[in-house]
């Protein structure tokens, strides 16, 4: 599995010196914070930014806290020149994972990386290249953009396939076309921000739909109920739950 990593710096030859050191890993570049952004507002497969404290525009803190709001769960590093206090204390508020200073020690920065990203290698394993994997990185991509507008063309732009070939070998392969699935990964996080309770409203946001509407027509045919509905018979069976240890 290769993973990839968003490097947020204005300083162009850090950027290369870094893609240079970390040549294993794909590695989107971004200049400036709101770059940063408008990449992550995408639909896009990022695991891990790198980012950088100094900058022109948005202060890195202040891209921290947008990248937390738009994916929180989104695993960051700050780049810092510095050791300043008060950068630390702002960036720990909003909640970054881990601090490397500048100028960066390359195997320990590489050793952040794996512990963030889970990895036991520095490498991950290999992308065979058979059908069955590109399926499951357009099931990944899915499920990784849940929150934005993804369309036939964007999942096939990230495997190198031509969107009329996708749409029939993801039928083939997973026995569900392509927009049914993306569908479902919807319906799976609706299910989720129901029972934390959101609003109708709300989850269509966070969902992408076009309306509020449109969430309740799609929800109904995946699952038979409402959503209102759905959020109902949940309530009731927690209740029956809780009154069935009460007894016990």
């Amino acid at each position: 599995m290769s993973y990839n990593l968003l490097l947020v710096d204005d300083d162009t030859e850090f950027r290369y010196e870094f893609c240079e050191c970390f040549d294993d890993y794909e590695i989107t570049q971004a200049p400036d914070g709101e770059t940063a952004l408008n990449i992550l507002k995408k639909p896009n497969t990022i695991d891990l930014v790198m980012l950088d404290v100094m900058m022109p525009g948005l202060k890195g803190t202040e891209v921290l806290a947008e990248m937390k709001r738009l994916k929180p769960d989104i695993k960051i590093v700050m780049l810092t020149g510095s050791s300043s206090k008060d950068v630390v204390i702002e960036a720990l508020k909003n909640r970054a994972d881990e601090f490397i200073e500048k100028p960066m020690n390359v195997e320990e920065t590489r050793e952040i990386i794996i512990k963030l990203l889970g990895q036991k290698e520095s490498a991950g394993a290999p992308d065979t290249g058979n059908m069955k994997s590109k399926i499951d990185k357009v099931k990944k991509f899915l499920e990784r953009n849940f929150d934005k507008k993804v369309s036939l063309a964007d999942a096939a732009a990230h495997t190198g396939l031509s969107p009329k070939y996708l749409s029939r070998v993801f039928e083939d392969v997973t026995g569900t076309g392509f927009s049914d699935y993306k569908s479902g990964v919807k319906i799976k996080k609706a299910r989720e921000f129901l029972k934390q309770g959101y609003n109708i409203n709300q989850i269509s946001d966070m969902l992408a739909y076009q309306n509020a509407e449109s969430f309740i027509r799609t929800f109904k045919k995946f699952k038979g109920l409402t959503p209102a509905e759905f959020r109902k018979k949940e309530m009731k069976v927690k209740k029956q739950g809780a009154k069935k240890k009460k007894v016990i």
